[in-house]
């Protein structure tokens, strides 16, 4: 994945995590929070023709209330089904409802999520006091893609682990003999066509994984191979993949079965594997910050030293840590000085506060995401975005010790 592609991707993945976090504080005062999961292959006629049925089946609700509010709910998603010909790439997802904002008052809200990272797998309408958005957080922790061999010298499969889901792709069965010779063999005829047979079965499991890996080796997290000892350790150490694959295998894992269940058993042998390899990038980010943080050159933390240094076009890599929630508001005052205060998106922000130039007052002229606003600075001067998770010491301490805000500079700007 390109550079920019990959800075896309993170973009469309925060807001896409934004937007569910706002659908996780809704709630409904009865099971009037309506939520349904499109497929890209559902036909779109065939989910109006569903709502339809949902809202005639509503009316035998007995509370009038909730009754009106799933109704009106279910019309807003047909309204909004309108504007579409066709399903979105990877489906898409709709909630509305009636929601509780205090005092005894609701507001309707609706919202679509079009193009989720990863591909909905099956139509599901749910009507609850809360909007479904399990599935979609899921989607938001898949990460990687990984190659999955599984073998012995009966059968082999072959497949991915693309974020949480493993695909079974290609299958083989081999023409290996057993132990036990037929009669009329000598012992060491019979042990050396049994031995052509085991070499050309991981021949053949190996053009399996190269037919499927190779054309992908650059998006590839990584490789794990199973199976029992010692057939998977003959297929590694013979040499059997391709040159360019043998240095993505991150390990081998004894696994019990070699058909399509097995592929999820050498997911789960290998997840401490995993889940080491998901952080590795991001430590390494921190790794580097940390160096040049130590030399006092390239390195900057902190919302407001960080955006000068974006402005000025210092920054290579925006750090950012996912657990950021904060809103930056700016301050004008009639000199035309700009101070920035970062708050928490829940909070509400002072009218005005003192210049810290001039001295006068300053009012409260906008309010935005400080990530969006950063991510926006970072964009326009060819900055890369880098989120890091809070999963290992160092991305606590950004989160923690520096606001969730650094970078790490191309050069000492002096700031």
């Amino acid at each position: 994945m390109s550079e920019v592609a990959e800075a896309n991707e993170d973009r469309r993945k925060y807001e896409f995590r934004k937007v569910i976090e706002e659908l996780q504080d809704f709630e409904g005062s009865g099971t009037q929070l309506v939520t349904i999961y499109i497929p890209e292959e559902k036909l779109l006629s065939d989910v109006v023709a569903h709502v339809t049925q949902e809202h005639s089946e509503a009316s035998n609700i007995k509370s009038k209330q909730t009754r009106t509010n799933v109704q009106d709910a279910l019309k807003s998603i047909k309204d909004r089904l309108r504007y579409y010909d066709t399903t979105p790439s990877n489906g898409m997802v709709l909630f509305s409802g009636a929601v509780n904002t205090g005092g005894g008052r609701s507001d309707m809200v609706t919202r679509v999520l079009e193009s989720p990272p990863t591909p909905i797998q099956s139509f599901r309408y749910h009507c609850d006091s809360d909007f479904l958005t399990e599935p979609l957080e899921g989607m938001l922790e898949d990460k990687g893609m990984f190659g999955l061999v599984v073998l012995d010298r009966r059968e082999a499969n072959v497949g991915w682990l693309k974020g949480k889901r493993v695909e079974p792709v290609k299958s083989a069965e081999s023409l290996v003999p057993g132990k036990q010779r037929k009669g009329g063999q000598s012992a060491q005829r019979f042990a050396r066509l049994r031995l052509e047979a085991i070499d050309n079965f991981y021949q053949e499991v190996a053009g399996m994984a190269n037919d499927l890996f190779v054309s992908k080796r650059h998006e590839l997290d990584g490789i794990l191979v199973g199976g029992p000892s010692p057939t998977k350790d003959e297929f590694i150490d013979g040499d059997y993949l391709h040159h360019e694959l043998q240095d993505k295998v991150l390990g081998k894992f004894d696994v019990a079965y070699t058909d399509e269940s097995g592929l999820k058993d050498l997911v789960d042998s290998a997840s401490e594997v995993l889940a080491d390899q998901e952080i590795v990038e991001d430590k390494q980010q921190m790794e580097e910050f940390f160096e040049n943080l130590n030399t006092g050159k390239k390195a900057t933390y902190g919302f407001d030293r960080t955006r000068r240094n974006l402005i000025m076009g210092a920054v290579d890599r925006l750090l950012i840590s996912e657990d950021l929630r904060e809103d930056v508001v700016t301050y004008e005052c009639e000199q035309g000085h700009e101070q920035f205060e970062l708050l928490d998106s829940r909070h509400e922000a002072a009218d005005s506060q003192e210049c810290s130039e001039c001295g006068q007052s300053a009012s409260a002229a906008d309010r935005e995401d400080a990530i969006e606003h950063l991510m926006t600075i970072a964009e326009q001067r060819g900055s890369e975005t880098k989120f890091i998770s809070t999963d290992f010491e160092k991305g606590e301490q950004l989160y923690d010790a520096f606001g969730g805000i650094a970078g790490i500079l191309r050069y000492d700007s002096g700031i």
